[in-house]
């Protein structure tokens, strides 16, 4: 938990920049991943977007402006569509430094720029717009090393209205906003996000934007950090800085710039785009419930608690496995076979569902034979084990692995393993309470798990007394 600031004065607006996940950059057919340092410097790269001088930009990535409409319509924007004489147009965003070879931006934002979506609200916050921009080049001021490997990815910004209070109101609100974005795959989810941050209190001070500030984590920070300053020195110009994470403090880059010191103008090699109400209705129509929707109809629905719904709704195809699942096999059996028993063989395997092929009905096929006695949940978990990276049906497999249940079968093989352990015997005679779950284990390995736990332990302390 943050640290609360109390002040209902406090004005806290974002501007959050994301990578858009699409399979190319957004004017040329560069790829568009994130981890740009797995490959050298300088390789994914053309003339267009290394700005070469004669080179032309492609038409915009469509990817990249579908997601987004889609990143507007579950933030409840009002995407500008042809049919209200509403064409977007990118605008050169000229500024000069060396990531930006050709000396602006291509952007649909600024001055008499339509932005793709705007007006939503999204738990309480103001949504102003969201638009499309490219990427600027990676540039390392201390060597003066220009890498161009991710210069002209598509970012999407989005841009708040200054409703934020405090700081942890700023770092529920983000995390909630990216778990809403991994439903529809809008963002890259290896690459995070970055935020321009403005603080003022209102009647005090004057607005302060903190630049490029990464992660929530540092956001968070910087936000503490930035109204204590203001609380104490009360500045009166509005200004530019950057945040120094060492020393817990923002610095001053410049006096803040207007709109007008970007020099907007409508980018000449670029054709207007025209977004139509059928494209909107068809993106719309596939658009996935919330997370906040799939909470509360988990909790109601399916009498889940709020803790295991909220682990659920964690990830969309975890939740849409459990529903799958739950129209064949009760909630509360199936709830700690996805809660606990998957996600923690993904954890172990160090993936996440999005990294495997996990079918619900094998899952469904696999609860039944539970269900039926047909294998123990231990050998249940074997086989579950064996899904990743893959699922299979497992009826095949549980053909050898079906469930010893005959007694008489049972006490000849725990006869065995009493006469192969009579220390363990032994030492359960004198009151060592772990020498049983000794004993059950070997009968487990014996009858390769095929045996049930509590039919084991039964016959066990019968034959023990």
């Amino acid at each position: 938990m943050v640290e609360q600031n109390k002040n209902e004065d406090v004005m806290i607006g974002l501007e959050i920049h994301g990578y858009l996940d699409t399979k190319e950059k957004l004017f040329c057919r560069c790829k568009n991943f994130h981890d740009m340092k797995q490959i050298k410097p300088n390789t994914n790269i053309c003339p267009i977007c290394t700005g070469q001088p004669g080179c032309k930009p492609m038409l915009p990535n469509k990817e990249a402006i579908d997601k987004i409409l889609e990143i507007g319509l579950m933030l409840n924007c009002k995407p500008n569509i042809i049919e209200d004489r509403k064409p977007l147009i990118f605008q050169r965003k000229h500024y000069s430094w060396p990531d930006m070879p050709t000396g602006y931006q291509k952007t649909i934002s600024g001055a008499h720029s339509t932005p793709p979506v705007e007006n939503g609200e999204f738990l309480g916050i103001r949504i102003t717009e969201a638009h499309l921009e490219e990427d600027p080049a990676a540039w390392n001021p201390e060597t003066g090393k220009i890498d161009y490997n991710r210069a002209g990815v598509p970012l999407v910004e989005i841009v708040t209205q200054p409703d934020f209070t405090s700081a942890e109101q700023v770092e529920i609100w983000l995390r909630q906003l990216i778990l809403t974005l991994s439903y529809i795959k809008a963002l890259n989810k290896d690459a995070g996000i970055k935020a321009d941050v403005n603080v003022n209190i209102k009647g005090i001070s004057k607005r302060a934007e903190i630049k490029n500030v990464n992660s929530i984590t540092e956001i968070v920070r910087a936000i503490i950090s930035e109204l204590r300053r203001h609380e104490k020195e009360k500045p009166q110009q509005q200004e530019t800085r950057r945040w120094n994470s060492e020393k817990n403090i923002t610095e001053l880059m410049r006096l803040k710039e207007q709109a007008e010191d970007y020099r907007f103008i409508p980018d000449p090699d670029l054709p207007i785009i025209k977004i139509t109400k059928d494209r909107v209705e068809k993106i719309k129509k596939s658009l996935p419930e919330s997370p906040m929707q799939k909470l509360e109809k988990i909790i109601k629905k399916h009498k889940i608690n709020k803790i295991n719904a909220e682990v659920l709704i964690k990830n969309l195809e975890i939740a849409e496995i459990f529903e799958k699942v739950i129209e064949k096999i009760p909630p509360q059996i199936t709830l700690p076979w996805i809660t606990v028993e998957l996600l923690g063989v993904l954890n172990y395997n160090k993936k996440t569902i999005d990294d495997v092929e996990i079918d619900p009905q094998h899952i469904i096929e696999l609860l039944q034979l539970i269900q039926t006695n047909k294998i123990t949940p231990l050998k249940a978990k074997d086989i579950l084990r064996k899904f990743i990276p893959k699922s299979f049906s497992p009826l095949k497999e549980a053909e050898s692995s079906l469930a010893i249940t005959d007694e008489s079968h049972l006490n000849k093989i725990i006869d065995e393993i009493l006469k192969k352990n009579e220390k363990s015997v032994q030492d359960f005679k004198t009151g060592e309470r772990k020498a049983l779950n000794f004993l059950i284990g070997q009968v487990m390995i014996a009858t390769q798990k095929r045996a049930d736990f509590s039919t084991i332990k039964k016959l066990l302390e019968k034959k023990l007394k």
